[in-house]
């Protein structure tokens, strides 16, 4: 269960996207400028009209980022889908990447390189074993019972 860097991604589409909106309003200006159709086709020569290509700047900047806003939100939704995890309901198993499936224990400890450690909250010990349930002794239990760092440092002794 590995997470490819999608907002980098994103970033990066977005800045694709405003370099592609100002290169465009660049070209219009220099074709203004310079009568690129009169320069390299032959064609006929036109006046400069300030006018008209400003109002087709602004068009274009504010189809741009009606774009933008839109791929924002696109990119946005995306990262959101990425980060879903598809979990089997019967059999709790993940899906990773390559679409094999396996127990979810498995992917977490790959992704976070924690172990688990298996007991029962209080909840569940009273409503599965009510006959053993009683506050005051599970109290007592977890002072008792060592942290799970220290079972972890006795194990990784054990194994020396």
């Amino acid at each position: 269960m590995k997470f490819v860097g999608a907002p980098s991604i994103a970033r990066k589409v977005l800045i694709l996207e405003w370099a592609a909106i100002v290169l465009i309003i660049s070209i219009l200006w220099i074709d203004e400028i310079l009568d690129i159709p009169y320069v390299l086709l032959g064609g006929t020569e036109t006046p400069i009209n300030w006018r008209e290509s400003l109002f087709e700047s602004i068009i274009i900047l504010c189809l741009g980022l009606f774009f933008i806003r839109l791929s924002q939100q696109l990119l946005a939704r995306l990262d959101h889908l990425a980060r879903l995890v598809p979990v089997c309901a019967s059999c709790n198993k993940v899906c990773d990447e390559k679409e094999f499936w396996e127990i979810i224990e498995k992917s977490v400890e790959e992704y976070t390189k924690r172990e688990f450690v298996y007991g029962m909250c209080p909840e569940c010990v009273e409503k599965y074993y009510p006959e053993f349930y009683n506050e005051e002794a599970l109290i007592k239990e977890k002072e008792r019972v060592p942290s799970i760092g220290d079972e972890h440092k006795a194990r990784n002794r054990k194994n020396l």
